[in-house]
């Protein structure tokens, strides 16, 4: 789904206004030709700024537009966010901006906890509240059949995406395809669920359950397949998403709030490095790093340092390099060598907010 606005200004031509000429009223000034000349269009300045921000996403608006609302706040030059949440979702968008973007991929694999609600008694094309129904029951679940079907839905499981998807089949996203009417059939794939808990039952008609889950895992179609095995189908009704990665709730602010701290900024009452959280926030679940100025160096001009001594690092893996507390690469480290594969520039405006613990 895209945002579309479309403003048409019809003018009315000077022929139709025939007392604005018969008056000497001005005329708007033209070239040799006849011509008027363009007037230039106003660019904002953009500016290279450094980290992260976790938009808590209002229902209805689209994750591209919610990048595109805070890169313009900030005035950035780069803006991405590390992870879709669909327009009827709400809660957790991480985005990052500059070199932030580079360590997407980190906060992306990580894990996810939503909150839902499920309506039973049709399932829907979408699998959420948006789409037309495709099948309905008059059966309803009790929350102990609810319950007793959960542990089915714990661990590694297969799940077949929603046709209305952004999954690929041969080039095309699947939601295209479904919105063309052709027929759109998804593989199973195998997804973890590490938790999945029933938080509530408000009436027949609808549960809230509580899930924690890896990357791929679609919510929606989790609600669709409980509901066909509990035989009464069901759909989402609402989705909020509450941590991503390394990020929970008491990361989250509110659209209003970073608009307000914008505005301060800007008359100078706020740092906006302050809303911002430093870029190695993404990289907690792999090891830092510390080296001196010299490996900087080296290291920062893509070569490989050999470190020596005692207490030389003895593992294989990826680290995230620093110097003089500053992030300086993503690197990979084998037995005391270090590889530098990303190396971050961080001129420019530089996240500092640290991420407050629950």
């Amino acid at each position: 789904m895209t945002d579309n606005e479309v403003d048409n200004l019809n003018r009315p031509h000077a022929a139709e206004h025939p007392a604005s000429v018969e008056t000497g009223a001005s005329r708007p000034p033209q070239d040799e030709g006849g011509r008027r000349p363009k007037h230039k269009q106003f660019k904002r300045d953009k500016h290279d700024v450094h980290g992260w921000l976790v938009l808590d996403k209002p229902v209805g608006m689209t994750s591209t537009h919610a990048v595109s609302v805070v890169k313009r706040l900030f005035s950035a030059k780069r803006a991405g966010h590390a992870g879709t949440l669909d327009p009827l979702a709400s809660g957790a968008l991480p985005i990052a901006l500059g070199e932030a973007t580079k360590t997407v991929p980190f906060v992306m694999d990580g894990r996810k906890i939503y909150q839902f609600t499920v309506r039973w008694g049709e399932e829907r094309d979408t699998d959420d509240a948006e789409g037309r129904a495709v099948a309905t029951s008059e059966q309803r679940p009790t929350p102990d059949a609810i319950r007793a079907l959960l542990p089915s839905y714990t661990g590694t499981i297969q799940q077949v995406p929603p046709r209305y998807s952004a999954i690929k089949i041969e080039g095309e996203r699947a939601y295209d395809l479904a919105r063309d009417g052709e027929t759109v059939e998804l593989s199973a794939r195998p997804v973890e669920i590490s938790r999945l808990e029933l938080v509530d039952t408000p009436d027949p008609d609808h549960a809230v359950l509580h899930a924690e889950c890896g990357k791929g895992t679609y919510v929606r179609s989790l609600a669709r397949d409980m509901g066909r095995a509990l035989g009464c189908f069901g759909h989402v009704s609402a989705l909020r998403r509450v941590a991503v990665g390394p990020f929970g709730p008491e990361t989250m602010i509110l659209l209003e709030q970073l608009e307000a701290v914008c505005h301060r900024a800007a008359a100078g009452e706020a740092s906006l490095a302050g809303a911002l959280m430093p870029v190695e926030t993404a990289l907690d679940d792999i090891p830092a790093l510390a080296v001196s100025r010299a490996d900087a160096a080296r290291l920062s001009r893509g070569q490989a340092v050999l470190l020596r001594g005692r207490d030389a690092p003895n593992f294989r893996g990826p680290v995230y390099v620093m110097v003089s507390g500053q992030l300086l690469a993503l690197a990979e480290l084998d037995h005391g060598e270090i590889v530098p594969k990303r190396v971050f520039n961080l001129a420019g405006l530089v996240g500092s907010a640290g991420v407050k613990k629950g």
